[in-house]
């Protein structure tokens, strides 16, 4: 159980710091800025680092670690796809809608697009995660690719997903450090101003936030079980009655249909949960017949 509680306390700084980040980057904007328009001014611009902040990081972080939610494992592993597919689309979405005021700005500005690092890294970033949300839908949630190349992809998706999410935090920070040089000149940023401090507040709250999703990321058992376990625990524990639980001979599959309990194979079936499903996590699941 201890493992459980741990896991809770991570899931919930994640949340707390993002959530943070997010309250952080909307007061940025609305109190020290302009505020938030479309009309090709400044207030357009600040879109940009809160749609950012919002969806290329706060929603991508959640929907990394959302098959390790370990209430989750009772889903179907399509319905979770769909629900990861989903929650990087609508990052995805944000961050595009988050470059187009970007853009519109500086045209509207006859500013120069594309003439800083933060911009050249950033708009790769955006690219990037494109091309592995669409690869992603294709060879993870489409029912064409053969399981061999949905093994083959699975540790490179895993990888560029986790490089993508470490770059846009740093692109982040870099554009926030920009944005304050830009913008502060009286008082200066190195006189530590209100605003620089409490940007600076924030770049500190979206680097333990990334590292916090990538700590919960990286947790081999943290990882969400294979679909056989979940398969195996259905024949030991569905569709069995308050009164046919206690028959020592019959079992019934998931279609309401008798069959004759095999003591081996089920033991067999036992033994593979405990050593796939972390003692921390059986708890919450319905294991009836695991002990």
């Amino acid at each position: 159980m201890e493992d459980y509680k741990l896991f809770l306390a991570f899931l919930a700084s994640a949340l707390l710091l993002g959530l943070l980040s997010v309250v952080f980057a909307l007061v940025w904007v609305l109190s020290y800025r302009e505020g938030l328009a479309w009309n090709g001014g400044l207030a357009e611009f600040n879109w940009h680092p809160l749609l950012i902040i919002t969806g290329f990081v706060f929603i991508q972080g959640i929907a990394i670690i959302v098959y390790r939610l370990p209430w989750t494992w009772k889903c179907s592993k399509f319905l979770m796809k769909l629900i990861h597919a989903g929650l990087h689309t609508i990052a995805l979405t944000l961050a595009i809608i988050s470059l187009v005021a970007v853009f519109d700005f500086h045209n509207a500005k006859e500013i120069a697009n594309m003439y800083s690092l933060h911009s050249w890294i950033g708009l790769t970033a955006v690219i990037l995660y494109a091309l592995q949300l669409v690869l992603g839908i294709v060879v993870f949630l489409l029912p064409f690719a053969p399981p061999s190349l949905r093994t083959a992809v699975m540790p490179i998706h895993t990888y560029s997903g986790l490089l993508i999410f470490g770059t846009v935090i740093a692109t982040a920070l870099m554009g926030i450090t920009e944005k304050l040089f830009f913008a502060l000149k009286e008082p200066p940023y190195n006189s530590f101003p209100k605003e620089g401090i409490f940007v600076n507040t924030l770049g500190v709250l979206v680097v333990a936030y990334g590292a916090v999703i990538l700590w919960m990321a990286t947790r081999p058992q943290w990882k969400r079980p294979c679909e056989h376990i979940f398969q195996a625990r259905q024949r030991i524990v569905e569709g069995l009655s308050d009164d046919d639980y206690d028959n020592p001979d019959l079992e019934f599959n998931s279609d309401g249909t008798a069959r004759k309990r095999n003591p081996k194979s089920d033991e067999l079936d036992r033994d593979q949960l405990r050593k796939e499903i972390p003692s921390s996590f059986q708890s919450i699941l319905p294991l009836r017949e695991l002990n």
